[in-house]
């Protein structure tokens, strides 16, 4: 029987601290401040077989539009039991000075592969991708400091959110009336987003939880519709 070598690409988003095929990257949201040149992610292989990872940054829209950040190195073997420390670098760009812009790092890690002569094998490769949020120089605070600021409403059978903060706002949860409102991800500086309402919920009491910088989730904050 012929060797089938073949590359199976699953792309999945994590939540927390990532620990998926061996693989474990050291943080959930990479925040580069501005001031500084560079800004670093480690990434930790606990296994003993090498993998081969690849890294590189996205645009929001994908496609062929080139983000303005690096990942070095971008592409590497990590041995067994073995950590490497990934820098990502602004590479020019016309970012906003007075508010966040956001993007994607992706992580993708390949194990080695052994072909056994009368066997099939498959090799899978693990992609993590997480936001990589550019914060100005300038803009001083959190998140955090400013979530009260977000205006809720209704919109037909949508609640609408809008953001009048320079800030990212990462949502972990938003209720209705005590149910969860699905899709809830996140809405952008100076933007407003809407999220289907949960079934049989008109209005009432809202509360919302965001994420902060360090992948923790805030405290509760409330408003109604």
């Amino acid at each position: 029987m012929k060797i089938l070598s073949g590359s199976l690409l699953a792309a999945l988003l994590f939540s927390s601290t990532v620990a998926q095929a061996g693989v474990i990257v050291g943080g959930t949201r990479l925040i580069y401040n501005g001031g500084n040149k560079e800004s670093s992610l480690s990434v930790k292989n606990p296994d003993k077989v090498p993998y081969l990872i690849q890294t590189w940054v996205d645009t929001t829209a994908g496609g062929a539009e080139k983000a303005p950040f690096i990942v070095t190195p971008p592409l590497f073997r990590l041995d067994g039991e073995q950590q490497n420390v990934l820098r990502v670098v602004r590479a020019g760009g016309n970012l906003s000075n007075d508010k966040e812009s956001l993007y994607w790092i992706n992580v993708k890690a390949i194990p080695a592969g052994e072909a056994k002569e009368g066997q099939n094998t498959l090799q899978i490769a693990i992609k993590n991708r997480m936001k990589l949020i550019y914060r100005p120089q300038g803009l001083k605070g959190v998140p955090e400091d400013v979530t009260s600021q977000l205006k809720w409403q209704r919109s037909g059978n949508s609640v609408q959110v809008t953001n009048p903060t320079p800030f990212y706002m990462n949502f972990m949860e938003v209720k209705v009336a005590g149910k969860v409102v699905k899709d809830a991800m996140y809405v952008a500086p100076g933007s407003s987003e809407r999220f289907a309402l949960p079934a049989g919920v008109s209005g009432g009491n809202l509360s919302w939880k965001i994420i902060n910088d360090y992948g923790s989730i805030g405290p509760e904050h409330n408003s109604s519709i």
